[in-house]
């Protein structure tokens, strides 16, 4: 299903009437692949951290996968930031009067935590402890899991409404 601009948003009546967006906590777990309870939005999340795993390759930069790889693991990407951001659009109530708009969908916060994990992840085991790229990736994550948080709040109070594409 995929819900266009100017289609009215509405709660999906098998929807929670609160915390129907998670967490950065319970999303990062999910992230990691830890079992976590919350519904189609997490397992897409995880399915994200996946295909960001594949794009990096087994070994990091140092062994690149192929080109096709990449345009199918990106396109799958796609499909995913879009089935989270019309889980968005069915689930949880828009605000309009007053509401600020953000410059980013959830599906699109989501992929960027997503590769953010996988990175501060994947540095912290192949990186020395004294690392400075292993502090800044993992610097990096938490600020886009508090930006993440920021933007969960505000919208769900009705202070932040979501681009619609």
């Amino acid at each position: 299903m995929t819900t266009f601009p100017g289609t009215p948003r509405g709660v999906d009546p098998g929807a929670s009437e609160k915390g129907q967006l998670p967490f950065s906590d319970l999303l990062l777990r999910a992230l990691r692949g830890h079992r976590v309870v919350g519904g189609p939005l997490l397992w897409f999340a995880r399915d994200l951290a996946v295909l960001h795993e594949r794009r990096m390759g087994p070994g990091g930069p140092e062994t690149p996968i192929a080109p096709a790889a990449v345009l199918e693991i990106d396109r799958r990407r796609g499909e995913l930031v879009m089935a989270i951001d019309d889980w968005v659009a069915r689930n949880v109530p828009e605000h309009r009067l007053g509401a600020t708009l953000h410059t980013e969908t959830i599906g699109a916060v989501t992929d960027r935590l997503a590769e953010s994990s996988v990175r501060a992840h994947r540095a912290l085991m192949t990186l020395d402890a004294d690392d400075d790229r292993l502090h800044s990736a993992w610097h990096h994550l938490a600020e886009l899991a508090d930006g993440y948080d920021d933007l969960v709040r505000d919208v769900l109070e009705g202070r932040r409404r979501l681009p619609e594409w």
